[in-house]
């Protein structure tokens, strides 16, 4: 049976904005509602030295009917919530939050200088998860396992399963019923990879250094590359040490109407989230 090869269908490139009070990032999913991947929403870069890009950080805020996902590989940010909850995501840790049917968080820089560097990423829910309780973990950096390619390179494996080279692990983060896939590659210059995807689950690369080769196309720097379907992509790297998320979950086929921090089905279901935000019952269980 011949494997399917994936290749590059479109690219998002970045496009500069700022969120929270005030934290410069780059949006590629999520800049426009055609930039989604079902069950992908959007996913921010955050990169700076200059506090002033930074330090305000994202004050209490709310959300409803997905999965955030923050993954830093430098800096230290404090999580607070309405549950009580306090968590801490240093260089190289995730958090992965489900808001469910309402979740009050913020998420506040833990340093006045140095570099804060790193991505949030919302995955959907299906309509029958969007009122579940919420819930989140922070994964440290020691419990994210580590592949070493034989090319010198590494895919350190956030969600999912992944066997490469003979090698196989499974990330922190499984169970989740859009199957997500999380991948951070490094390639040396001039070196391949090989990834098998589930058919029919969609898929795309986002390159945060240097650049990904992808057949006979290339996804420049700080853009999304989304895949065609297939059972396995090939990744290489140009002439330089390349970086890149890899990412690839089950679509959820469903309509999603979106207003800020709120993802639902319907227009009525997010006008109810706005309501119960803003008469205090948001992260009220149902009576």
């Amino acid at each position: 049976m011949h494997s399917q090869l994936r290749n590059l269908q479109r690219e998002i490139t970045g496009l500069s904005t700022s969120d929270g009070a005030g934290v410069k990032l780059l949006r590629s999913l999520g800049s426009g509602p055609h930039a989604r991947l079902d069950p992908f929403l959007m996913l921010d870069e955050f990169s700076s030295v200059n506090p002033g890009d930074y330090i305000a950080g994202f004050p209490p805020h709310p959300h409803r009917g997905f999965d955030t996902v923050t993954y830093l590989l430098d800096g230290h940010m404090r999580h607070e919530d309405h549950m009580g909850n306090v968590g801490h995501i240093q260089s190289g840790g995730v958090q992965w939050m489900t808001a469910g049917r309402g979740v009050i968080h913020s998420e506040m820089p833990e340093q006045v200088e140095g570099r804060m560097r790193g991505f949030q990423l919302w995955i959907n829910l299906p309509a029958r998860e969007k009122m579940k309780p919420a819930c989140y973990r922070d994964i440290q950096p020691d419990q994210i396992p580590v592949i070493t390619l034989a090319s010198g390179g590494f895919v350190k494996v956030i969600a999912g399963d992944l066997t490469v080279e003979g090698k196989s692990v499974q990330g922190p983060i499984h169970g989740v019923s859009t199957e997500p896939v999380y991948l951070d590659v490094m390639l040396p210059p001039h070196s391949q990879l090989s990834v098998d995807l589930t058919l029919n689950h969609h898929a795309f690369v986002y390159t945060y250094e240097g650049k990904v080769q992808i057949g006979d196309r290339v996804v420049n720097n700080h853009s999304a590359g989304v895949l065609s379907d297939g059972d396995r992509v090939e990744l290489s790297s140009l002439d330089q040490e390349t970086r890149f998320l890899l990412l690839a979950g089950k679509p959820i086929g469903e309509p999603v109407v979106q207003y800020g921090p709120f993802v639902m089905n319907t227009r009525a279901e997010v006008e109810q989230a706005v309501m119960d935000y803003q008469n205090g019952t948001l992260t009220q269980a149902p009576a």
